[in-house]
């Protein structure tokens, strides 16, 4: 809990001080009932000044990190880097440290270890050190290092420049330098980089769901107290549609189809029957096309104004589906664009939804070519990388506000 927080989450900071106030707050109890004074101790003082106590030491935190980042920013309280890196890899480092200067890093050079020339020539530019100088000798940069008193260097390196990683921990071994490696894992990895203990071995994270099982608690009661609440205030539209569906053409109200959800397990979908029964060849599902002589008046409303989607709050209550999250597809779908488009199947390592990032910027309706498919998973997997409550939230908003008549859909 004191260690030093620089560089990191505030939320995993606030967590922490929580949980140890907590027990702290236990072993208080623990050590009143074992000492049998329970009974000098006002249950409702205490609990109040628990709760107090509490909020200020999370408000106090908060008030410093908040401080010190404003004190950061401002260019005070900085630790000074240098960079090894190569070309594309570098110059995101640089942009990412430039975006955050509240988090107290300068760089003060880089070693490029590409030969880019284009880069010797025009040196980078940063937000507070202008024009950043661009070494090429490996020695000539450990002497800097050294001489500038430089605090850290980050290795920004591939995992298979192990030799050049080497180099540098020999190098400075006898130096008061934190060597950081931030390996440069772009090519193989989707979502985070982060490390974590497996087994109680070091891992780096490339496929990962960046939202684990903890996050998702206040999703999931968003989703169940949600779908409730929907399918109750629109019981009488429900009912109203099932009504309008079953008087003007033949077959069951509902349409039901095998999608995948979280992790790839199948689960029906609903939808309000929008077509006329018709048979489909196996394995191959024909998309919905303007003027499509399959759908029903009544289905071509319902579509249009993406009212055949509200039976799937029935699949978020069964816990299948959430409001919020990537859409799903048809899985033979799936089998065609997973080789089409990069990164296509890391769409189902969280719970599809019934709204999400995607169709609030206009991605909805059929997919008809790869190009549109490419930019819905850019848009889905930005949802995952980045997700939190409140983008939840967001989203849920924009669908509301922006309505539910959709021109790309019929």
């Amino acid at each position: 809990m004191y260690e030093a927080w620089r560089g990191k989450a505030l939320a995993a900071m606030l967590a922490r001080v929580t949980l140890a106030w907590m027990a702290v707050v236990a072993t208080g109890l623990l050590l009143a009932f074992t000492l049998h004074r329970m009974d000098a101790v006002s249950r409702l003082w205490f609990a109040c000044s628990t709760l107090i106590s509490g909020a200020l030491i999370v408000v106090s935190k908060c008030l410093m990190h908040v401080a010190l980042r404003v004190m950061r920013s401002r260019g005070f309280n900085q630790r000074t880097i240098a960079i090894v890196g190569a070309q594309g890899f570098a110059r995101t480092l640089l942009a990412h440290l430039s975006r955050t200067p509240g988090q107290g890093f300068t760089p003060v050079c880089l070693l490029d270890t590409s030969g880019d020339e284009a880069l010797h020539a025009s040196g980078i530019g940063h937000a507070r050190a202008g024009r950043l100088p661009v070494l090429n000798d490996f020695d000539e940069f450990v002497v800097k290092v050294r001489a500038e008193g430089i605090n850290e260097v980050w290795l920004a390196l591939p995992l298979s420049e192990e030799h050049t990683i080497f180099r540098f921990v020999h190098a400075l071994r006898h130096d008061f330098v934190d060597l950081r490696l931030i390996p440069d894992t772009r090519s193989m990895s989707l979502f985070n980089h982060s490390m974590t203990a497996v087994a109680g071995l070091p891992s780096i994270n490339l496929t990962t769901s960046p939202v684990n099982a903890l996050q998702m608690w206040p999703k999931m009661l968003f989703d169940r107290c949600f779908a409730t609440a929907a399918l109750i205030a629109l019981a009488p539209l429900l009912v109203a549609i099932a009504i309008a569906i079953k008087t003007t053409s033949k077959g069951p109200v509902l349409f039901t189809q095998r999608r995948k959800g979280a992790d790839g397990r199948p689960f029906r979908i609903y939808k309000f029957r929008s077509m006329a029964m018709h048979a489909e060849h196996a394995g191959q599902i024909t998309q919905a096309a303007r003027n499509d002589p399959r759908v029903t008046k009544v289905g071509a409303f319902l579509r249009r104004t993406s009212l055949d989607e509200l039976p799937q709050f029935l699949n978020v209550l069964f816990g299948d589906m959430s409001v919020v999250g990537p859409r799903p597809h048809a899985i033979e779908h799936d089998d065609l664009y997973k080789d089409l488009v990069y990164g296509y199947m890391f769409r189902y390592r969280i719970k599809p939804g019934i709204t999400g990032w995607a169709q609030v910027n206009g991605y909805r309706g059929a997919t008809t070519k790869v190009e549109k498919m490419e930019s819905r998973v850019k848009f889905d997997l930005f949802y995952i990388h980045n997700w939190s409550f409140w983008f939840d939230i967001k989203i849920v908003a924009i669908t509301i506000f922006k309505g539910f008549i959709n021109r790309n859909a019929y």
